[in-house]
């Protein structure tokens, strides 16, 4: 059996991702795909415990080095519980979130070394990485009112970083995009939803020919 396909969605506060997953997952399914979909942090029992430990509380609770070394705990346990078997079984795999947030809100935003979420990245991935990204993309403040116009919600506390360092943020997505375009996709998300959807499933049907399966 062929090794399934590996999407993961990638962005700043309220970019739509959550939506844009569903809307992906459900379209692939139509075609006839397997579908496993899914999230970081999170995505496993054990990783959704740690996930309450990143998302939650004060902005200083954790520094930008302790937030990589528990996204990361959270990591493998996701890629050895849920997203390496569904990729072994054949399926597809869409995930909101992975390996590029570590780089972007640890990293870039948050001035985590650069060398160890290399090393992190190498040690842990293995060869688990995404056949295709798709970063959606908005101006940082656009984003952070979207995200406040969500309702109440405990997991707050990257929203509550400060403009600067969702800017520094933005910046970091589309470096990674620019450092890898065979990889990346950048998705105009301030367009309307229908027309951010219309643009994914371009993108993943181009590069991954995802036509019904046979």
């Amino acid at each position: 059996m062929s090794r399934g396909r590996f999407i993961t969605f990638e962005g700043g506060e309220g970019g739509g991702k959550s939506t844009q997953v569903r809307r992906l997952t459900e379209r692939l399914q139509a075609a006839g795909r397997t579908v496993v979909a899914t999230r970081e942090p999170g995505g496993s029992p054990g990783a959704e415990a740690i996930r309450d430990l990143l998302v939650t509380g004060e902005t200083d609770r954790w520094s930008p080095l302790t937030e990589t070394l528990l996204m990361y705990a959270a990591r493998r346990d996701h890629i050895e519980r849920v997203i390496a078997p569904a990729l072994a079984r054949g399926d597809w795999v869409v995930c909101d979130r992975f390996a590029d947030s570590t780089r972007a809100y640890q990293g870039a935003g948050g001035g985590a070394p650069a060398s160890l979420i290399a090393a992190l990245e190498h040690e842990m991935l293995g060869d688990t990485r995404p056949d295709l990204t798709l970063i959606l993309d908005l101006p940082a403040e656009v984003g952070l009112a979207r995200a406040e116009g969500r309702g109440a919600s405990a997991e707050t506390r990257f929203e509550s970083k400060g403009a600067a360092f969702h800017q520094r943020l933005r910046e970091g997505f589309l470096a990674i995009a620019a450092a890898e375009p065979d990889r990346c996709v950048v998705i105009d998300a301030a367009q309307p939803l229908e027309g951010v959807s219309a643009a994914i499933w371009t993108a993943v049907a181009e590069r991954l020919a995802a036509e019904p399966a046979r």
